[in-house]
């Protein structure tokens, strides 16, 4: 977290400061772990002082802010950052602020707890160098050709084959577990060993869980960490097929018990009867979960 729902929620959220100008750039004093941040900030500021804001984009798991002179910010949460025009979830945290000059926002702020996250700032050329150039194609726009060629030789099983940011960019550990599970495919299965039909169910089920999820404004978890632009939940976490719900019946068979596993040291949740290896599944369709009761249903 946060994966493509979620920085796509935060690039939504910081539209209105397109248009605004930036008055300064600051690294707030924080005492926790310092954050990756690319220049120092007194060049960060000489460099981004004045320049408008153009335009909001989205590389991935990256937030993208277009400045006039073709510089960008290019923020990368990774675990916990929040891109932020409201007040962060605590003081401590804070990594950056960009003062604005505007009528509708005064500031933009970047918070991290645990500081993983990045921030650089990048010129065109190294913008595409240095990101675009090393990530596969938006896992909202791969056709099923492109996701099928771009992993079909790996021996990896699946779940970790969606997870490289070469092959499809922006799907992490939660929703690689949702679209396989909507696919009918076994987490386990390896990369050539997956059928044509099984691509397509894949694929199908990466646009499926994908739009859901930005519908809903990204999965808000236990931790509470999450948050959209202006610091209010996400709710997609009430619609989860199989992520987190080890021990609980399945929605959409009636007849499997949720199970966990690990693959590359992260959790994986997968139904044994809905996605067996031997390639029986069930048609995609949507499963909404109650959010009061917790039940799921079929429709």
């Amino acid at each position: 977290m946060p994966e493509l729902p979620e920085v796509e929620t935060m690039c939504r959220g910081v539209l209105p400061i397109v248009g605004h100008r930036i008055v300064a750039a600051e690294r707030p004093p924080c005492g926790r772990k310092p954050i990756l941040f690319q220049p120092a900030i007194a060049q960060f500021d000489r460099r981004v002082r004045d320049r408008r804001i153009t335009g909001i984009d989205r590389l991935g798991k990256r937030v993208i802010i277009e400045l006039e002179d073709d510089q960008a910010i290019v923020i990368e949460p990774r675990m916990t950052g929040l891109v932020l025009l409201a007040d962060p979830p605590g003081p401590e945290h804070l990594r950056l602020r960009l003062t604005l000059a505007g009528d509708r926002c005064e500031e933009m702020l970047f918070w991290d707890r645990r500081g993983l996250g990045t921030v650089r700032l990048l010129t065109a050329e190294q913008l595409r160098r240095e990101v675009r150039d090393r990530l596969g194609p938006d896992a909202t726009k791969i056709t099923a050709e492109q996701l099928r060629e771009g992993l079909r030789h790996s021996r990896r099983v699946i779940k970790v084959g969606l997870l490289d940011q070469a092959a499809v960019a922006g799907i992490g550990n939660l929703y690689a577990a949702e679209i396989l599970f909507v696919a009918g495919v076994d987490p386990r299965t390896r990369c050539d060993k997956l059928s044509r039909p099984q691509w397509q169910r894949i694929h199908a089920g990466i646009g499926l869980v994908l739009g859901e999820a930005i519908e809903h404004e990204g999965s808000t978890l236990s931790d509470g960490t999450y948050r959209n632009a202006l610091n209010n939940e996400g709710s997609y976490q009430n619609y989860h097929r199989v992520y987190d719900r080890a021990g609980l019946g399945c929605g959409r068979c009636r007849a499997g018990v949720i199970r966990r596993i690990v693959q590359a040291q992260r959790s994986t949740f997968f139904c044994p009867i809905c996605q067996r290896k031997t390639g029986q599944h069930a048609s995609v369709g949507r499963i909404e979960v109650s959010p009061a009761a917790g039940r799921t249903v079929q429709s």
